[in-house]
């Protein structure tokens, strides 16, 4: 074998070790990090979920969770009961915020029946109903949690996204947009579910008519919008049946 054989063999050797060794230390990492990572998910599900029952530290134009350091004292204080719905069958779960809307999502896509979590709270002697939707913008995927009374009129709202354009889509989040939804109603005088559309040029810019199902479109975001709208209808609508039983 020649000296320039050998020289390949073993810089051939040192390329497979070297990606063994990065690959274990990739690993190792990873592996120690997701623990990490799950907290850092659970703890802000845990905010967004507050956030849109109005336990937040907003100041008079910002939008900013409870701390970290409090969330779960919070969420303790003020979650009393979290509910799975799964077809005609309800049960109560202290995790249910922990599921994943996405999957359940897919599940119901492939003709399986999904858990749909609903997060009930009280604050200052008002019962809130926090639900999570899913959907998907220009870019990527938006999400949010819709808060509602017994009559699925919407008390307040959170959303993000996972790639929407900055000062557009990605508004979204922004205060002004979120605070839009509270007092809309989701539901006609008939109780028909009506939804919510991000509409562009609703002649309502005020957003004075919560009866009319729609609220001030972003500007150059019309995608994102009609994301949001669809997530709304699509996975709100789901809770409908629900809400007719607390009328019994």
């Amino acid at each position: 074998m020649s000296k320039r054989t050998d020289s390949n063999s073993y810089t051939i050797i040192f390329a497979v070790i070297m990606v063994l060794i990065v690959g274990s230390i990739l690993a190792f990492l990873a592996s120690s990090l997701k623990p990490n990572i799950d907290e850092n998910k659970r703890i802000e599900k845990q905010q967004n979920i507050l956030y849109a029952m109005g336990v937040n530290e907003n100041d008079e134009s910002s939008a900013t969770f409870v701390s970290t350091n409090v969330a779960g004292t919070e969420f303790t204080k003020y979650i009393k009961k979290q509910i799975i719905i799964q077809g005609d069958k309800i049960t109560e779960d202290d995790n249910a915020y922990l599921i994943d809307v996405k999957k359940q999502q897919t599940l119901a896509k492939e003709g399986k029946q999904r858990k749909l979590p609903l997060f009930v709270g009280e604050k200052d002697g008002v019962t809130f109903y926090v639900a999570p939707i899913r959907g998907k913008g220009l870019w990527d995927a938006i999400w949010g949690y819709v808060a509602m009374d017994e009559n699925m009129i919407v008390q307040g709202a959170y959303f993000d996204h996972k790639g929407e354009t900055p000062g557009l889509g990605a508004n979204i989040k922004q205060r002004y947009f979120m605070d839009d939804f509270i007092g809309e109603h989701l539901l006609s005088e008939t109780g028909n579910f009506e939804g919510i559309t991000v509409a562009k040029g609703n002649n309502d810019p005020k957003n004075d008519d919560k009866t009319d199902y729609e609220v001030d479109a972003i500007a150059g975001a019309t995608i994102t919008g009609d994301g949001v709208s669809a997530m709304i209808k699509s996975d709100l609508a789901l809770y409908v049946p629900y809400f007719k039983t607390l009328k019994k």
